[in-house]
């Protein structure tokens, strides 16, 4: 677990991290262990929400039962997110702060615009199936790899840090996670050698909760497509509630609330889906390879919203 290093780098689970510096993308001088700290509850807190420690590991998260009960959405998109060995590892804070997984990211001889600002970014015109379509920039098309984060954007996720300075902040999820713009290696507010601390999230939600991943093979694969929702139909089939968070599309999670609010209050007919998917891509950009997810990501949006109205119906 690490933000933006100079000489240091924080380090937990090192799940990433690790990888990142076998191959000389990661060079910290210094690793800060931080696995002795006391950050590896998870507690209920005084309004209903949850509070994580960031040194839970995604495993004890998943299972654990406020969460399961709770917030299954959340249960089934870190169930999702990687092999058993490597959930067993990871933490909750370092998933946070995942690096992409663009080819071109982790070869150091090529050029990218995160490792080396201003190098160029060669995945704009070459290999690029897997990359964002959403949040993108000419400087930057990488996609963000967490299944986590998509679940934790839905739940309005406040994130808690300690500086260097000794001070704390608390940070909505929502503005957590910077777009690429001409800064691609700037990934988070996160300032050198601030720590996450905690995640909370706010008293459960009522209504279905689902995380639905499209990818290339069954397991321990990144999403092409992925979408966590929380969707409550009342009495009179009508969409009550929406939410929906989506991965594998844009640079950062992504959420739309106006598409939400477009939902909200219909019965969730066919034009309606249409509507609410051509406001979700309206800005959706694709670079030849990763064309696909635009239709792909329409026919997942359809997908979610019937399954919630065909469920409250059974």
């Amino acid at each position: 677990m690490f933000a933006t290093p100079k000489d240091a780098s924080f380090i937990a689970g090192g799940t990433n991290l690790l990888d990142l510096m076998k191959i000389e993308i990661e060079t910290p001088q210094k690793l800060v262990d931080i696995t002795r700290l006391e950050l590896a509850a998870v507690e209920p807190t005084t309004d209903g929400g949850l509070r994580i420690g960031a040194l839970v590991t995604n495993s004890d998260l998943a299972g654990h039962p406020l969460v399961t009960a709770g917030y299954p959405v959340l249960a089934r998109a870190m169930l999702a997110g990687a092999s058993g060995q490597l959930r067993n590892k990871a933490t909750t804070g370092e998933n946070l702060l995942q690096r992409t997984r663009c080819c071109y990211f982790y070869q150091p001889d090529s050029p990218c615009n995160k490792r080396n600002p201003g190098s160029g970014c060669p995945a704009v015109k070459g290999e690029n199936r897997p990359l964002a379509i959403l949040g993108t920039s000419d400087d930057c098309i990488a996609q963000h790899p967490s299944d986590m984060a998509v679940a934790m954007r839905l739940l309005d996720a406040i994130i808690e840090t300690l500086k260097a300075d000794g001070t704390t902040r608390q940070i909505p999820i929502k503005d957590f996670y910077c777009l690429p713009k001409n800064t691609p290696d700037i990934e988070t507010v996160l300032e050198i050698g601030e720590l996450i601390t905690h995640i909370v999230l706010p008293a459960p939600m009522k209504g279905m909760h689902t995380y639905d991943k499209v990818r290339d093979r069954a397991s321990y694969a990144f999403a092409l497509v992925s979408c966590a929702a929380v969707i409550n139909v009342n009495n009179q089939g009508e969409l009550e509630t929406v939410r929906l968070a989506f991965g594998g599309i844009g640079t950062k999670p992504w959420r739309n609330e106006a598409v939400e609010a477009l939902l909200t209050g219909t019965d969730g007919n066919l034009d309606v889906i249409s509507q609410a998917a051509d406001l979700l891509l309206k800005d959706a950009k694709g670079s030849g390879q990763n064309d696909f997810k635009i239709l792909l990501t329409r026919r997942l949006l359809k997908q979610v919203i019937q399954r919630a109205l065909t469920a409250k119906g059974a």
